[in-house]
């Protein structure tokens, strides 16, 4: 499935569930929360600010239309109190968003309600029966997109160079940013789409080691790698990744690529997928240009919202008559929002990575 281009993050995770619970799952049509009037008043925060439980169903469902797996958590006091705190949150912190800020939040929110509706017009039913099946509008959806990038914009904005500058030193000197150019042959212990047995560990160091064999004598390694590697993520480009995130690969990949001398054949190198023969041609650290900019200031707003929803969100909070946890509520997850964040294919497709 292609990645959503979401103007809003939703919840990875609701913690998990108390001894005892049910494990069943609800529709992803089920209502979010208990029924009762949609007029009614569940929350009210300083300054005057109320939220109905219309609004606060329709928060949710958004959320879960993006994320079905969220719709066993539906009727989990923590789940709700969780959501409760993040709605108020987006709310407080969006109305802050300045003038220039909503103006280019706007031009964001028009793109990716485009990306939206054009990717679940494709499936099946298309757009309506989406909208129908979570029991919202179209204008919940963008109605939540604008209130987090407003709520992004704004925190993003406060966010100076110099914090940035020591935020990624800081990150550097953890070896945060760290890329290296790696050619591999992996001869793999299972094939890499039906995960059926390929060969033994033995006859897979085997296999290593002619490979290594062959090219100490000089065989060239793109076309090695084109005969006998077994990760499709690389074998038709020589066996290369370039400039690549050395924190996505397994831990012995990893090891590997951070040490091996450079361009030096490697012994084969055993890790969870089977056996690699390695080359490093280059390590370096990632510079701070504009695009890693970006990213750490997205962090260090994430990170300040975060902190918000956790220190002033219990002096916002006047009335609240959503149920409340019967024991130790579920970690909470991050109200944080990613502006226009478009995951990029998961690592986990290579056999190099994790």
């Amino acid at each position: 499935m292609v990645a959503l281009l979401l103007a809003f993050s939703v919840l990875s995770a609701c913690g998990s569930k108390k001894e005892g619970a049910a494990t069943a799952s609800p529709s992803p049509s089920a209502a979010a929360t208990a029924t009762g009037n949609p007029a009614d008043v569940i929350a009210t925060y300083k300054e005057g600010g109320k939220i109905t439980r219309a609004e606060f169903d329709s928060f949710i469902n958004v959320n879960k239309m993006f994320s079905p797996q969220l719709a066993q958590f539906m009727t989990d006091p923590a789940f709700q109190q969780d959501m409760l705190k993040q709605m108020v949150t987006f709310r407080v912190l969006s109305a802050k968003a300045d003038d220039k800020v909503k103006a280019d939040a706007d031009k964001q929110v028009t793109e990716q309600m485009k990306a939206i509706t054009d990717y679940f017009g494709k499936q099946e039913g298309g757009m309506d029966k989406q909208l129908k099946d979570n029991g919202i509008e179209l204008k919940d959806i963008e109605s939540l997109m604008k209130m987090s990038f407003y709520t992004m914009g704004s925190m993003e904005s406060k966010i100076t160079d110099k914090a940035v500058q020591d935020s990624y030193n800081e990150q550097a000197a953890a070896h945060a940013f760290d890329i290296a150019t790696v050619s591999h042959i992996l001869i793999s212990l299972k094939d890499a789409a039906t995960q059926k047995d390929l060969r033994t560990k033995d006859e897979a160091l085997a296999r290593a080691k002619e490979v290594k064999g062959k090219l100490d004598k000089g065989g060239d390694f793109a076309a090695l790698a084109k005969e006998y590697s077994d990760d499709p993520g690389s074998k038709d480009a020589g066996g290369t990744y370039k400039d690549a995130d050395i924190n996505q690969w397994v831990p012995e990949f990893k090891e590997a690529a951070s040490t091996l001398p450079l361009n030096k054949i490697s012994d084969p190198v055993e890790s969870s997928f089977g056996y690699h023969v390695m080359k490093v041609e280059s390590r370096s650290t990632k510079q701070l240009d504009d695009t890693l900019k970006t990213q750490i200031k997205s962090q260090l707003a994430e990170k300040s919202l975060s902190e918000f929803a956790e220190k002033e969100y219990p002096n916002l909070i006047e009335t609240n008559n959503l149920p409340k946890p019967e024991a130790s509520p579920a970690p909470a997850a991050s109200p944080a929002a990613s502006p226009a964040a478009s995951p990029a294919a998961s690592p986990a497709a290579s056999p190099a990575a994790k």
